[in-house]
């Protein structure tokens, strides 16, 4: 297919007309945010956010696979002294075209720059908003998870007779907890927050992220070989992100500086990954070389 593995010259909404329905497992993206990016985008106001963008957003949702997610990164600009509410409109629309709004993920800024405000202190965070248009989505949760942490070693070390049951909420909530549940565990569950420094290819660019921040959800919602998908590609972040991650990638950008900028970046990634893939591949043969040979553990397969 021509437009895999390639960042494309244009407007997301004239592009993403020719590519073939249920083609994409992920959108990933960070649209101009309103009254931003005005050299390229114009920089729409933000009481006509919403009609900007959901013409485009049909298109999203027509090339998305039924078992697709689709994660917008935006935040809410101050308008006259408060938030405006074009991101809380946009869900509402969303939903109406036939979205589900599934999750929502804050995406903390470890390192934002310092600042003063007379009425409000600096962003430290921004929205990471989870669309689907099925409920039975592909999600890979063992992909993401953490270590368990120091904590589990003194907590676990003496467990009460009520940390060896579930001990309900006391005050009528309906949840609870059972503590000897961590008990041997080494990896869990992440939370919804992300904690990501700022740091970026791109420090011109106004809606760059850092590398990690797509390689969290890619490896989250897809698996190797799948479809990613940024129609807001900037410097080419995400598609860097999915090429290392052995996914395929569809970059749509309307900046000729920008496209330059993320080709120049994914050449650099596909010269690199076949030597980092034989050099892998070779410490893995020396590897297998030394250690006694075993049977290959069964891997159960996962249904999305």
């Amino acid at each position: 297919m021509e437009y895999l593995n390639q960042i494309l010259l244009g407007d997301c909404g004239e592009v993403l007309r020719d590519l073939p329905d249920n083609s994409v497992d992920l959108i990933f993206t960070s649209p101009p945010y309103a009254d931003q990016r005005k050299n390229t985008y114009g920089g729409i106001s933000p009481d006509k956010y919403v009609a900007w963008f959901m013409p485009r957003a049909e298109q999203f949702r027509r090339v998305l696979k039924p078992s697709g997610t689709f994660i917008l990164n935006i935040k809410e600009r101050v308008v006259d002294g408060e938030r405006h509410t074009y991101v809380i409109e946009l869900i509402l629309e969303m939903r109406r075209q036939g979205w589900l709004w599934t999750e929502e993920y804050m995406w903390h800024k470890k390192n934002s720059h310092p600042g003063k405000w007379p009425n409000r202190f600096r962003d430290n965070w921004e929205r990471l908003i989870q669309f689907n248009t099925s409920r039975a989505f592909k999600m890979y949760q063992e992909a993401v998870m953490i270590p368990v942490g120091d904590w589990a070693k003194d907590r676990l070390a003496k467990l009460s007779q009520t940390d060896l049951m579930r001990d309900e909420s006391r005050v009528g909530s309906g949840f609870g907890k059972n503590v000897s549940n961590w008990v041997g565990r080494e990896m869990v569950y992440p939370n919804n927050v992300i904690h990501m420094a700022t740091e970026c290819y791109n420090r011109n660019h106004s809606a760059a992220f850092p590398l990690d921040l797509p390689k969290w959800f890619i490896k989250l919602f897809t698996e190797p070989g799948d479809v990613v998908l940024d129609p807001f590609v900037g410097s080419g972040t995400t598609a860097v992100a999915a090429l290392q991650l052995s996914r395929n990638f569809v970059g749509i950008e309307l900046s000729p500086e920008n496209v330059a900028t993320a080709k120049d970046r994914v050449s650099e990634i596909q010269i690199a990954l076949p030597l980092i893939i034989a050099d892998e591949r070779a410490e893995y043969q020396v590897a297998a070389d030394v250690a006694p040979r075993a049977e290959a553990p069964m891997i159960p397969i996962q249904e999305g």
